[in-house]
């Protein structure tokens, strides 16, 4: 019985962290030879033919079959087009270490950033520059109202991120807790629906919900626990199954208890 506690308890805590990890590329950043005197545009442009071109096509218009040569990272990459995307997919992409991805066949997954500001700025005026697409968005979560965003987060996202933004499971695909997502990120995924997640465009969330629905994500973050064990906020479920193993553990402790006495009288 002990054991199975210690697991389950082991598997609530690892969860939320299995969910936000991802690799990079092993083999780095393909780079200029000097990034001196070059203008952002240029070295979006060097650094896209390095790191990008294989998976997402030498002029953004992506990549639906494996090709026989092999690009950056040995990769025979397929990758969607990135044309009109515009730089609010670029920036989340990068930014959160999603892109360049280790393998086109793995989900892409927050991981280490290998690219400085500099570059990453670079590369997003070199994608938003292919055709016209959204722009980064400006969020304000200091206008938005908690109580709102968490009834729009429990209606839209809390069913794959938990009702606490700490991460799921769903079928074949890890929904990545938000704890380390700014809101800037938070904003940008709405938008772009990342992965297999929806996208919501301003006809389903409003800008000013949105502020709303990033305000409750920024609380999740840091949460007011009055009155009660919030074991580390991981959600209802995980939480349910502790609450199960502890209850468990109290009643077969109680049988022996009694078991014994009834043995002595």
């Amino acid at each position: 019985m002990r054991r199975a506690i210690a697991v389950a308890v082991v598997v609530c805590a690892v969860m939320p962290a299995a969910a936000a990890q991802a690799d990079p590329p092993s083999y780095g950043i393909v780079r200029p030879d000097s990034e001196r005197g070059l203008t952002l545009l240029e070295l979006g442009t060097q650094l896209y033919g390095g790191n990008c071109a294989t998976c997402h096509g030498s002029n953004g218009e992506g990549v639906t079959q494996k090709r026989q040569i092999l690009g950056a990272g040995d990769q025979l990459g397929m990758g969607p087009p990135l044309r009109g995307v515009g730089a609010r997919a670029a920036n989340f992409y990068l930014r959160t270490g999603r892109m360049p991805l280790a393998s086109p066949t793995t989900q892409p997954g927050r991981s280490r950033v290998l690219l400085s500001d500099h570059e990453i700025r670079a590369l997003v005026a070199y994608v938003a520059s292919l055709a016209p697409g959204p722009p980064i968005p400006v969020v304000h979560p200091e206008r938005g109202n908690v109580s709102e965003g968490m009834q729009l987060f429990t209606a839209n996202c809390a069913g794959c991120h938990q009702v606490v933004a700490q991460g799921g499971y769903v079928t074949d695909v890890v929904a990545p807790p938000l704890e380390d997502a700014s809101p800037t990120q938070i904003a940008e995924a709405v938008r772009i629906g990342p992965y297999v997640m929806p996208s919501f465009p301003r006809t389903l969330i409003s800008d000013r919900e949105l502020d709303s629905l990033v305000a409750y994500v920024q609380y999740t973050k840091n949460p007011q626990d009055p009155g009660g064990w919030a074991i580390g906020n991981i959600g209802p479920v995980p939480e349910g199954m502790v609450a199960w193993f502890i209850g468990t553990l109290v009643l077969v402790l109680t049988c022996l208890v009694v078991g014994r006495r009834l043995r002595h009288d």
